[in-house]
């Protein structure tokens, strides 16, 4: 049972075809969706272009980088290039809570919304339970009394893909084992996750597996997950849920979506296999990191890429005038009046994510996406500033009208597109120490002026290089509202320290997790969450979820 839009799509066999990807690489999820074999990546073909998409801090008013990514697709396609996207897939949490769906919206979306926002391929749940059946493991030898570690030092938590406060610190204790202080993160958070966008093979994704460290033992060293002789059976559980997933937009572009850690308490990019062979499909493959460029850009960069060798060759920030205004101090039940001095104000925010991308010497395309109210004024505001900076820019109408809305976006795009891809140079280098790390990502990227350790976090920060941790790059949970810790500061705010209040370790995924200020890694539903809004009709059409 389908919604009316999604009845008009290709099916998904016809868009694999015209990817290049054979049938008989192609496992379907019905007729409009479908996993794809990692034989499909043979290499026959030189590799695409990669467009990074992120942007400025997101307010309420919203900001669409889903949308503009998918627009941006379409307009390209309308120019005749061949292109694909390559996008993370939704989690049910900010389906059900404040987001509503992941898929897009109005004319720029992917198809089947509904399926793809809720279980799509079931790789979520397939994460979820490889995740907690290890939580299980380790309680079960604890039961029995033969585990490499005790209870209190297990850091392993458990997963769920929702939004729950409740479960944010629970007690665990079984069969007259100490009981000791555990809790749920929501599934995007989770290290498997991450493991699983991270990997290259299934020997990779078995690799980091059996590496991934659960806790510590009573003399310091790491238990590692292998210790608990699983690991086979996690690879099991994952073994489908590495395979990438095609999907289309509604306009008919290939979208490879595939994996959904969040920016601000994770890595927050689709996996690695995914995008690679979107680039193995397409000319240009535009991909998205989550949140603004301090949260999903910067972990694109030294996480993503640094790992995988993936060069982007443009950025594009996206921006809107009603974040712009917010930015600027007014508040959200005013953003249609005409006030060109807040819009003015509000672009301090996206010049310091300009700097910082622009730090990486690739060009930068701003793409303005359209809200119904604008006025041509307040546009005219910041075409002016990327006029003066050097910056691309375009206005997107990519909702409203689909491709043909995105290509003037499209058009910038390939105008900056560079001849000659340079390397990457890294904002901090590996040798250095994790409190270094932090600080030049901090200064960089927030405009901080340092960082802070917190007692409790340098005491578990010591644990980890000691245990021969400390090289690793580092991955910052810390409020996507704003450029420091501190939800409630907007604009570009200065004067400012990042606080960390404690690390974890993510051995297996290659990265060490600062949390910063009140960060949690549970998220909860708001007041009115999404969820009261869905239905399904008689005949078995999803409502209520955006793209549908």
């Amino acid at each position: 049972m389908r919604c009316a839009l999604a009845s008009l799509m290709k099916p998904i066999v016809q868009i694999a075809r015209e990817s290049g990807i054979a049938e008989n690489d192609l496992f379907l999820h019905g007729r409009d969706k479908a996993k794809i074999s990692l034989s499909a990546l043979r290499g026959d073909r030189p590799p695409g272009r990669l467009v990074l998409v992120s942007a400025l801090t997101p307010t309420p008013a919203g900001e669409g980088k889903t949308v503009t990514s998918i627009g941006l697709a379409q307009g390209l396609k309308l120019l005749g290039r061949r292109v694909a996207l390559a996008l993370r897939q939704p989690s049910m949490g900010p389906v059900f809570g404040r987001k509503g769906g992941a898929t897009g919206g109005g004319r720029s979306t992917l198809q089947p919304a509904a399926e793809i926002n809720l279980h799509f391929t079931g790789d979520f749940h397939a994460i979820t339970s490889a995740h907690n059946l290890l939580a299980a493991a380790i309680d079960n030898r604890l039961h029995h009394g033969d585990a490499p570690l005790a209870p209190g030092g297990v850091l392993w938590k458990r997963v769920m893909d929702g939004n729950d406060r409740a479960l944010r610190n629970i007690r665990v204790g079984v069969g007259g084992v100490a009981e000791r202080a555990s809790g749920f993160d929501i599934t995007a958070a989770s290290e498997i996750m991450a493991i699983m966008c991270l990997a290259t093979s299934m020997e990779d994704l078995r690799e980091r597996l059996a590496r991934l460290v659960v806790g510590f033992a009573p003399d310091g060293s790491a238990v590692r997950a292998d210790a608990f002789r699983i690991t086979g059976a996690l690879v099991a559980l994952l073994r489908d849920a590495l395979l990438p997933n095609l999907v289309q937009s509604v306009e008919g572009v290939p979208a490879f979506v595939h994996g959904g850690p969040f920016a601000n308490i994770a890595h927050g990019c689709n996996s690695v296999l995914a995008t690679r062979m979107a680039l193995a499909c397409a000319d240009l493959v535009v991909t998205e990191a989550g949140f603004a460029f301090d949260l999903g850009g910067e972990k694109f960069i030294h996480v993503k890429c640094r790992q995988s060798g993936l060069n982007p060759a443009l950025i594009v920030l996206v921006a809107t005038v009603r974040a712009l205004k917010m930015h600027g101090g007014v508040a959200l039940g005013a953003l249609d009046v005409l006030d060109v001095g807040a819009v003015g104000r509000g672009l301090s925010n996206l010049a310091r994510h300009v700097e910082a991308a622009r730090g990486f010497a690739r060009p930068v395309v701003v793409a303005l996406n359209r809200f119904p109210g604008d006025a041509e004024p307040e546009i005219d505001c910041v075409r002016e500033f990327c006029r003066s900076g050097g910056v691309g820019f375009a206005v997107s109408d990519v909702f409203s009208q689909g491709g043909s809305g995105g290509v003037a976006l499209a058009g910038s795009v390939l105008e900056h597109l560079p001849e000659r891809i340079p390397p990457l140079e890294f904002a901090y280098d590996l040798d250095a120490t994790a409190e270094g790390k932090l600080d030049a990502v901090a200064r960089r990227f927030y405009g901080a002026d340092g960082v802070t350790l917190l007692p409790e976090a340098a005491c578990r920060l010591a644990l980890f290089e000691r245990s021969g941790f400390g090289r690793l790059p580092v991955c910052v949970a810390k409020t996507q509202n704003s450029l420091s810790d501190d939800p409630g500061r907007l604009g570009a705010p200065s004067g400012f320290r990042i606080t960390v209040r404690d690390f974890e370790l993510a051995a297996g995924a290659g990265f060490l997790v600062a949390l910063t200020g009140r960060m949690v890694r549970m998220p909860a539903l708001p007041r009115m969450p999404a969820a009261e809004r869905v239905d399904v009709s008689p005949r078995g059409v999803i409502t209520g979820i955006m793209g549908t």
